[in-house]
């Protein structure tokens, strides 16, 4: 989610060529989800181009509502792909065992946002600098919190000191660009997701460069 149209087309394609570098440097099958990551934030981007293009009449508006429909399915498909990213990358069996928990919050959290995402109705509409959505969530104060548990708390289980400073800023930069899209002053996610991209692919590139064994000899099953 980002301020503009033109911001949104930008950032996609910056975050979509770091998730093609990203992918560059997989050395295990495990990585692949976490690798995946910036091409799918990259994707969201430009598809909520399409959304802003289609309320502002620079498109039909079949095309923009279709694309609003497309962006809040990855939305909410998030919660369960984040922490199966990190498990599958994590090489200690205890760790990962602290982080599975999540695995399951984050995919009862997908399930009830795809339920309501499919049973109810669906607005977007532009609010300032952003497009403000609206799914008509029953406790969404709550699920939103759950949301964020499952996105972000797995981080600060890892093992990798990069993922868990990482995971305490992403803790600090969530709450600020909620606060702003709340006040309505701006949308910045996209900026973040930027910068998310560019720590998964430093986090791939250092473990390439330091010739770490494959995730498969070091990782018990």
């Amino acid at each position: 989610m980002c301020f503009s149209a033109e911001a949104d087309l930008i950032a996609g394609a910056v975050v979509g060529g770091a998730g093609i570098d990203a992918l560059r440097h997989v050395r295990h099958r495990r990585e692949w989800a976490v690798a995946s990551l910036p091409l799918i934030f990259g994707a969201h981007q430009m598809i909520e181009t399409l959304t802003w293009w289609g309320l502002d009449g620079h498109i039909p508006a079949g095309i923009g509502r279709a694309a609003t429909w497309v962006y809040l399915v990855i939305a909410f498909l998030l919660p369960a792909l984040i922490p199966i990213a990190i498990l599958l990358i994590e090489p200690d069996g205890r760790r990962r065992r602290t982080v599975a928990p999540f695995v399951g919050l984050g995919a009862a959290v997908t399930a009830v946002l795809m339920f309501e995402l499919f049973t109810g109705p669906v607005t977007a509409e532009v609010k300032g600098l952003y497009i403000a959505y609206d799914v008509s969530l029953d406790f969404g104060g709550q699920i939103t919190a759950l949301y964020v548990v499952a996105t972000c708390v797995p981080l600060l289980l890892s093992t990798s000191p990069r993922f868990v400073i990482f995971g305490i800023l992403n803790l600090a930069a969530v709450a600020a660009l909620a606060w702003l899209m709340a006040t309505g002053v701006i949308s910045l996610w996209c900026a973040w997701a930027a910068v998310t991209s560019i720590v998964i692919v430093i986090h791939l590139r250092a473990g390439e460069g330091s010739g770490r064994p494959a995730l498969s000899a070091v990782a018990p099953t």
